[in-house]
């Protein structure tokens, strides 16, 4: 019988608590283990001990934290390995991509030079010429570009800094990738390519995947095992195709009715096909344009004069309805999120017209364009990282109230509280002195949600608000959001890579490739008949959970 790869036995995992608090387990005796070249996704809710789980197989937990178990890698216990060891453990046996690539990239650093250190760590005995031939073979299998090769981390969109991630994690060939939540920032293009990379690895060189994921269809499509965890324990284990065919948990099912909500229901939209816009839009963008320039270092300056220009955003022509929900959807890098950031002149367009009930965006002075973010409000990707961790619940919330000068300290808190209800989040008092690092994932967009909705806007542009959450916790959001555009007669512009929260949730999908918008329609004849040959490989690639 052959040895397995990697064994976890009776995995336990405690964080430390105040003296006043029982000890509480993050991770509760977990088992499981992994053959050569096996594919285990690891699946559950947000604060279920998932990413605890990959953290401490790697020795990546903070030093007071409890662990207690066996963590056993080809026969040898990875919790007793020297320093030494665990760093050459790190990467060459086991290689670990993290959710958020902006924690694993130095923003110092070009994305050649993150290769090459990497490989002159670990294999000195690669000349410069070697090692770069093959980090730029390694950035190829992600579709990173050699022109890429000597931009920072912050000049690449979050998808593309995740590809990176991926591909330093692939450099050292290791046996065993623990990917946690490796393609949540990614399209399902991308994603698709990425993973099936990772499992022709996986075949061809005996090398085993843990695939820590939220997301139920690409888990089904990509693993051979599923394990299913809840409050720190494992609820349910067995073959994919068993769990998803037959959850014996009532966890389990609950997720599986949540993620099917989701992809078996045909569009909300509140408009039938075919349907005339009479009215006026509240958006109008017109041959709107925003390119960047990449500095050319000395070489390049002497040879090519300029340096290379990127059309992030190339001749955009949209009108978006009061009360609908237009989905943006396209590949990481498109261009969405810097349309999104143009329409709200976070960056000005380089051509181009945003007008907004019939204003000039692009005219205006700064201090009348604070005073328009009244109107228009975002809900960003991540909640974490755009809520002060500084500040409660209540003074987050309140704050855009006192910037806008809409109502007094007193008058502020009752709108807060207020809104806390209107979201969901009840005793509205107890969260009102919260602050974000008290809550989960899904109660932080939550905060986010009733921050952008607190001036009462029209316009709200909702960046990926979902793609960090679990299908349960997904799916109460999305109700939320519904029901609150009814409520307060909202309009939304949905940026989102996942095509069957779109066919959802939207009235109308505009696709974007390469900065441009190449197709656009109502949703169910995107879906039925789609045109561009574009939309057609975003479908044919995006996972679902029908067909397992």
């Amino acid at each position: 019988m052959t040895e397995s790869l990697f064994t976890v036995e009776n995995l336990r995992v405690a964080y430390p608590q105040p003296e006043t608090e029982p000890e509480n387990w993050a991770v509760d005796g977990v088992s499981f283990t992994l053959q050569p070249g096996e594919k285990m996704g690891l699946v559950g809710e947000s604060g279920c001990g998932k990413s605890t789980i990959g953290r401490a197989v790697m020795r990546l937990l903070p030093n007071y934290s409890r662990v207690e178990g066996k963590v056993i890698f080809r026969g040898d216990s990875v919790l007793d390995l020297t320093l030494l060891e665990m760093r050459k453990f790190r990467g060459e046996a086991v290689a670990l991509v993290f959710q958020d690539p902006m924690t694993r990239l130095d923003p110092l650093m070009t994305i050649g030079n993150h290769c090459l250190e990497t490989l002159q760590a670990h294999s000195p005995e690669l000349t410069q010429q070697q090692a770069k031939e093959k980090a730029l073979a390694t950035l190829e299998k992600v579709n990173i570009p050699a022109s890429r090769w000597s931009q920072y981390p912050h000049e690449f969109s979050g998808g593309m800094r995740q590809r990176v991630a991926i591909a330093l994690a692939l450099l050292l060939n290791p046996k065993l990738i623990v990917a946690d939540e490796p393609t949540t920032s990614l399209d399902v293009t991308v994603s698709a390519q990425i993973l099936q990379e990772l499992t022709r690895l996986c075949a061809e060189e005996n090398m085993g995947l843990l695939l820590i994921s939220h997301d139920l269809a690409m888990v089904a499509e990509y693993c051979d095992r599923i394990g299913v965890m809840y409050q720190g324990k494992m609820v349910e284990m067995g073959k994919t195709e068993n769990v998803f065919q037959n959850p014996q948990h009532e966890y389990t099912q609950s997720l599986l009715k949540a993620a099917l909500h989701i992809q078996q229901e045909e569009g909300t939209g509140n408009r039938e096909q075919g349907t005339e816009f009479k009215e006026n839009p509240i958006l109008k963008i017109t041959e709107l344009q925003k390119h960047y320039t990449i500095e050319p270092n000395f070489i390049e300056r002497i040879f090519k004069g300029e340096g290379q220009k990127i059309k992030a955003v190339d001749g955009i022509d949209l009108e978006l309805y009061p009360g609908e929900i237009l989905g943006l959807v396209g590949e990481s890098g498109c261009g969405k999120s810097t349309l999104s950031r143009t329409i709200l002149q976070l960056i000005s367009p380089t051509t181009g017209k945003v007008e907004f009930s019939g204003q000039d965006l692009t005219k205006l002075s700064r201090s009348e364009i604070r005073a328009s973010r009244r109107q228009i409000q975002m809900i960003f990707q991540d909640p974490h990282a755009c809520l002060n961790p500084a500040m409660t619940v209540g003074k987050s919330i309140g704050d855009p109230l006192l910037i806008h000068n809409l109502a007094d300290a007193e008058k502020a808190k009752e709108q807060v509280l207020l809104m806390l209800e209107k979201v969901g989040l009840t005793p509205t008092e107890m969260y009102y002195n919260r602050y974000p690092a008290d809550l989960s994932g899904g109660q932080q967009q939550r905060v986010a949600i009733a921050r952008a909705l607190i001036t009462r806007p029209k316009l709200v542009i909702c960046d990926e608000p979902v793609s960090m959450l679990d299908a349960s916790v997904q799916s109460q959001v999305l109700d939320l959001m519904l029901q609150l555009k009814d409520e307060f007669e909202l309009t939304y512009l949905f940026i989102t890579h996942d095509l069957w929260l779109a066919r959802f949730l939207c009235d109308r999908i505009a696709v974007m490739n390469s900065g441009k918008i190449v197709e656009l329609g109502n949703t169910k004849e995107i879906f039925a008949n789609p045109q561009h040959p574009y939309t057609k490989t975003l479908l044919a690639a995006a996972p679902l959970l029908a067909r397992v």
